[in-house]
């Protein structure tokens, strides 16, 4: 079975973050050892209280974690999380969910010390229901896992396939509602959830959903999809899966300009054709990574399934990009991609060398998007020290699409964290400002979480208010979506 994989050597143990603090005391750490495996140790506690965001592995190279947690519970069941959450919520110690911590928002960072829950040991297919395409899994399993039993073994796929497949689970897919590379055909992680299992703050577990569709109420799958913890432990998952598909079919094209790519990508969309991998980089990002020559914008496209349906999307896709002048370049580049589309390697390499590299990913309607994609270059280029600003579109739907765009600095060294801030700052709310939102699949956590009454407006007291039902004495995963906690202050940025 895959473990979590370290985002970067950790230096040391200490805490970077300053603020309140959580301390656990030898009564509560033996009550929770009763019901619960546990480790208290300081390496495994510093490595499990840090995740993928590319600020904290600046720090975890200083020798700093954000916030080191005093003990890490590594249950096998439910009845193992009902019972560590119902001793957490009766002692008010903050309790904050770990899987494979391959999130970049610093979502599974505990904030205020306390329990850091990893449920990785909670993995595997539990039941297929192959006749409706209906999967349960638990949530510590990790996407290769997953796949690998489904296609051998059963000739299905859920074909949820994020940059970071290998290295996270389940569980955590659902709680950021996270997005796959093929996610035009497929959908998000939300559009694949049939129900979940879910432990609440006080130990009590519930179900929600388990049918292809109802009308009894609004639909509680979407309470939970996104909460990053804060409302719920989701413990079992049930997902929607299709045969493994019979044929697939790729190619590539240049456009002169990036608008261009992207008024191919709404016609093609518009049309009604949705091929699994539809994705625009726009000329740096080409030249980049794609084979540009730093003018062109390259559009890659991979359909599978069904021929006939196939042949019909694919016929759309070059009618409407030869119509908008784009040259047909092969499935050269669509294979190349595919070979080292999850890399990860790049990051790391350039954080030892002090720069500061970062995503941001959003989504807009479509008559937004180019404002947004023109004025988020701009004022993240205007930040001191910035030295790239790039995107491409990766996600498409019927109204809008995701922009994705990937920053760089190389500030001086008693800049970094200034530097990092001033970026997302500005390329944040210029988002914002232009008509996007604040998120498209990484979620919020901590990086995020200062933008969130700004992005919600008078929305955001009604996520306070199914907090403070679900989540009265505040205890899960505190310190995160602006959400008010009983624990203090903690400053960050």
């Amino acid at each position: 079975m895959i473990q979590p994989t370290p985002p970067i050597e950790l230096a040391g143990t200490a805490d970077h973050l300053v603020g309140d603090i959580a301390v656990l005391d030898d009564a509560f750490i033996e009550s929770l050892g009763a019901v619960c495996p546990i480790d208290v140790s300081v390496a495994v506690t510093a490595d499990v209280s840090r995740d993928w965001w590319p600020m904290s592995m600046h720090w975890a190279l200083a020798g700093e974690v954000p916030r080191r947690a005093g003990a890490v519970a590594r249950p096998t069941t439910t009845a193992q999380v009902s019972d560590v959450a119902r001793l957490c919520n009766l002692a008010k110690v903050p309790l904050t969910v770990a899987g494979g911590r391959s999130g970049v928002c610093g979502a599974s960072v505990p904030v205020f010390g306390g329990v850091v829950l990893d449920i990785t040991a909670m993995q595997g297919i539990v039941s297929v229901d192959e006749v409706s395409g209906i999967v349960e899994v638990l949530p510590g399993t990790f996407g290769p896992d997953m796949e690998d039993e489904l296609r051998s073994a059963h000739g299905l796929t859920v074909g949820h396939f994020p940059q970071s497949f290998d290295i996270a689970t389940v569980g955590g897919w659902v709680a950021c509602r996270g997005a796959g590379q093929y996610s035009t055909r497929y959908g998000k992680i939300e559009d694949m959830v049939v129900g979940l299992e879910v432990v609440l703050a006080d130990g009590s577990v519930i179900s929600t959903g388990g049918s292809p569709a109802a009308a009894m109420g609004p639909d509680l799958n979407q309470l939970f999809l996104g909460s990053e913890g804060t409302l719920g432990i989701i413990t079992r998952v049930w997902l929607r899966a299709h045969p493994v598909p019979a044929e697939g079919r790729r190619t590539a094209y240049a456009f002169d300009s990036f608008e261009h790519g992207l008024e191919a990508c709404r016609r093609i969309i518009r049309r009604g054709a949705t091929p699994a991998v539809l994705r625009l980089y726009d000329a740096a990002e080409s030249a980049r990574g794609q084979g540009g020559d730093g003018r062109q914008n390259m559009l890659l496209v991979l359909d599978e399934g069904d021929p006939v349906v196939i042949d019909a999307v694919m016929a759309i896709v070059d009618d409407v990009a030869v119509s908008l002048g784009a040259e047909n370049l092969g499935s050269a580049l669509v294979d190349a991609w595919m070979h080292h589309r999850n890399d990860t390697s790049a990051l790391q390499a350039l954080t030892r060398k002090g720069f500061v590299v970062d995503t941001l990913e959003i989504a807009a309607p479509w008559s937004a998007l180019g404002n947004i994609f023109a004025a988020v270059r701009t004022e993240m280029l205007a930040v001191p020290h910035a030295r790239a600003a790039t995107c491409h579109l990766s996600h498409s739907y019927l109204d809008g699409a995701c922009l994705y765009f990937t920053f760089a600095a190389t500030p001086p060294p008693d800049a970094v964290e200034a530097t990092y801030v001033a970026l997302w700052d500005a390329g944040q709310r210029a988002v914002l400002a232009h008509g996007g939102n604040l998120s498209h699949h990484h979620g919020v956590g901590l990086n995020r979480s200062r933008f969130m009454i700004e992005a919600l407006g008078p929305a955001h007291g009604i996520l306070v208010a199914m907090k403070h039902a679900l989540d009265p004495n505040g205890i899960l995963n505190p310190g995160k979506m602006a959400l008010p906690s009983p624990f203090g202050h903690v400053a960050w940025p």
